[in-house]
């Protein structure tokens, strides 16, 4: 397998280990002969388990193989389905955001800002009912009513006095004069 073409797959079990190239690399027999061998083991046990330990390193170099082709065929089939890896990225995180939501720590947050919100609502609305009567008492106070009067009489002049200065006028050209409106409502 060239390592130039090699997909760079983060869910492979291989990552951080040796390429396929590496594990075809024979040992040594001679450094290896050169160990003495573990106290308690005969010469012929230690070739037994030498052996065994050929046989399992081959197992493991054959097992790379088959699942570095099974990754490139499922790689194929993903790209015949038209699957991208943003698909997949959007899987992995919409089965995160469900993992978080069935969570006890969410449940027990969103149930705590359930229950802020509502004691901020209500908080929200006595204050509100506390702004009303004080307006509504302070509406009713002598103060509030004598400066309502006044801008009642000054806006009785005010309107009066338009009303008085309109009559009077008229176009000087002759040509175009509407007579006057009757202001009154119906």
């Amino acid at each position: 397998m060239e390592s130039a073409n090699q997909d760079i797959n983060l869910n492979s079990p291989n990552k951080g280990l040796l390429s396929d190239a590496m594990t075809d690399v024979p040992v040594d027999s001679a450094a290896a002969a050169r160990t003495s061998a573990p106290e308690g083991l005969t010469l012929a046990e230690e070739e037994e388990l030498r052996s065994e330990l050929a046989k399992v390193e081959e197992e493991i170099g054959t097992l790379r193989q088959v699942l570095a082709a099974k990754e490139r065929h499922c790689g194929e089939l993903k790209r015949k389905l038209g699957l991208t890896p943003l698909d997949g990225l959007k899987q992995n995180l919409s089965k995160s955001w469900h993992d978080v939501q069935v969570s006890n720590a969410y449940k027990k947050t969103q149930e705590t800002l359930s229950q802020a919100g509502q004691k901020t609502s209500a908080a929200l609305s006595n204050v509100g009912s506390v702004i009303s009567r004080k307006l509504g008492d302070m509406r009713n106070s002598a103060t509030f009513k004598s400066f309502e009067d006044r801008v009642g009489t000054i806006k009785s002049r005010v309107v009066g006095s338009r009303e008085n200065s309109t009559e009077g006028l008229h176009s000087p050209s002759g040509a175009g004069d509407k007579p006057p409106q009757d202001n009154a409502p119906f």
